[in-house]
């Protein structure tokens, strides 16, 4: 628990047995109450594993894909009565060590969501991520910013925080099941008006961290490109309310 509000730590799962264990030792559980790994059909122990570690571990009958998954974490989240939904990818590629200070920026602020950046500060400086991927990251970051009106220095970020509040608003549930999920959920809290902040986090790439394939990231992109210029029509047109 963080300011008396509860805090909810979600992990859309897929084939992570061998990293699981890492990322709840490295889980700050004095402010973490409650951690609900949902695993997306994987074939692998890390459904089993997270039950005998303490997760509140659940396993979908059949594979989500990754927008779906998500949708299920975050429903868990708010089932359980969190105030503050984290979202945190299981690989180990982000830090847990910033939970506490996301949610911070979700508390007593008008924020409602906090994206974790790997390009900020000193960024992915050592940390392995490919060129094809850096740049591709940094392009398409500063293109949506612009239709968005908003500067963030990431984008494609799967670690974010959410208010309880923003996730009651938006309709994510209506929202796609592939990758886009996340741009889209950070689209519809802008069109809501609610107010979007982020944090540094540093970022380690390994064997075992979870990466897009060429061909989706190639399709990712497309879809964020569409995804800004559909919102930049509206900003233009006069739809978009101003934040909260």
């Amino acid at each position: 628990m963080l300011r008396g509000k509860k805090i909810a730590v979600t992990m859309p799962a897929y084939y992570a047995g061998k990293t699981v264990q890492r990322m709840w030792d490295t889980i700050p559980h004095d402010v973490v109450d409650t951690v609900i790994f949902v695993d997306d059909c994987s074939k692998d122990d890390g459904f089993e594993k997270a039950q005998t570690l303490g997760m509140v571990a659940y396993q979908n009958e059949k594979n989500l894909n990754y927008g779906g998954n998500v949708k299920r974490c975050l429903q868990l989240a708010l089932d359980s009565g969190a105030d503050v939904i984290v979202l945190l990818h299981p690989d180990c590629q982000y830090s847990p060590a910033m939970v506490p200070a996301m949610a911070a920026m979700l508390i007593g602020t008008p924020y409602d969501l906090c994206l974790a950046s790997r390009t900020s500060g000193s960024g992915t400086i050592g940390t392995g991520m490919p060129i094809w991927k850096y740049l591709p990251n940094r392009i398409i970051t500063a293109i949506m910013g612009a239709c968005m009106g908003i500067r963030h220095t990431e984008f494609h970020t799967g670690y974010r925080a959410y208010t309880r509040r923003a996730l009651e608003i938006i309709p994510f549930h209506d929202l796609a099941n592939n990758f886009i999920f996340d741009n889209e959920a950070l689209v519809a809290c802008l069109e809501k008006g609610l107010q979007t902040c982020e944090v540094t986090c540093p970022t380690i790439y390994e064997e075992d961290s979870s990466s897009i394939p060429f061909s989706k990231s190639v399709k990712y992109g497309l879809q964020c490109f569409r995804l800004s210029w559909g919102f930049l029509k509206k900003r233009l047109t006069g739809q978009i309310k101003p934040p909260a």
